[in-house]
């Protein structure tokens, strides 16, 4: 589970002096269930899901991955997750077969772990085909499975996704939503990031509303159509921006 506490990140900028990207936000995400961060670009849903992965230090609050906090222990919560980034680089030279094998020792499992759980992944999505050219040599769907497989090659408890479908093909982007839904069913925490409504209501259990580092609100879709009696995910999102900046943007 995770578990977000008054988590706030200040960055510094020569021309607009601090940036306040993350602002004092908690939540909880659940085993089982997934988590949606749902804003615009620029609203702060990168920044907390890197926190969350431990490739940056909140300037306050905390987050703890299963118990281990990300703060005063980053080694076992990062032993806990397994994070996907849309923007995460393959290498080039690699294979996706010999890519996986190197994230696998990256986490200490042995050789023949890695080859069972390998198998695994490559038979699900499909892989034998092209787990031996070369990852610059392959399409953009073919590296994302790429990035799936070293992500999920020590069976993490925790799922961290930022974009998961972010510039992919409707095969590619189908795959990665399959892929999701059967992490919820193996009881995994998902916690995910999307600046598409679709996506949002498709995938998430639960969603946060995100706006310039600050939840404006989270809940089921239900309960965020009940709360602003509006149907559409957009049109929820546009009402409860215009409450936060004091009119009804929505009419």
């Amino acid at each position: 589970m995770i578990q977000v506490k008054e988590l706030t990140k200040i960055f510094k900028d020569r021309k607009r002096g601090e940036v306040r990207a993350v602002d004092g936000i908690s939540f909880e995400c659940k085993p089982g269930r997934i988590f949606g961060l749902l804003g615009p670009n620029g609203a702060g849903k990168t920044t907390i899901l890197r926190i969350l992965s431990t490739i940056l230090r909140p300037t306050s609050g905390t987050a703890l991955i299963n118990g281990a906090d990300v703060v005063e222990d980053p080694l076992k919560a990062r032993r806990q997750i397994g994070f996907l980034s849309c923007d995460t680089k393959l290498y080039g030279r690699l294979t996706p077969r010999e890519m996986v094998f190197y994230f696998g020792r990256l986490y200490g499992m042995k050789e023949d772990a890695i080859a069972r759980r390998a198998e695994e992944i490559f038979q699900l999505f499909g892989m034998k085909d092209f787990i031996h050219r070369r990852n610059d040599r392959l399409s953009s769907g073919m590296q994302q499975k790429v990035s799936i497989a070293r992500t999920i090659i020590h069976d993490p408890p925790v799922m961290v996704l930022d974009e998961p479908t972010f510039g992919l093909d409707i095969m590619a982007s189908r795959a990665v939503i399959q892929f999701i839904r059967k992490c919820r069913e193996e009881g995994k925490t998902v916690i995910l990031s999307s600046h598409v409504m679709a996506v949002a209501e498709k995938l998430c259990d639960e969603i946060a509303i995100i706006h310039r580092g600050r939840i404006l609100a989270t809940g089921t879709l239900k309960e965020h159509q009940e709360r602003t009696g509006k149907e559409d995910l957009e049109e929820i999102f546009v009402h409860l921006v215009g409450e936060e900046n004091g009119a009804n943007i929505g009419h």
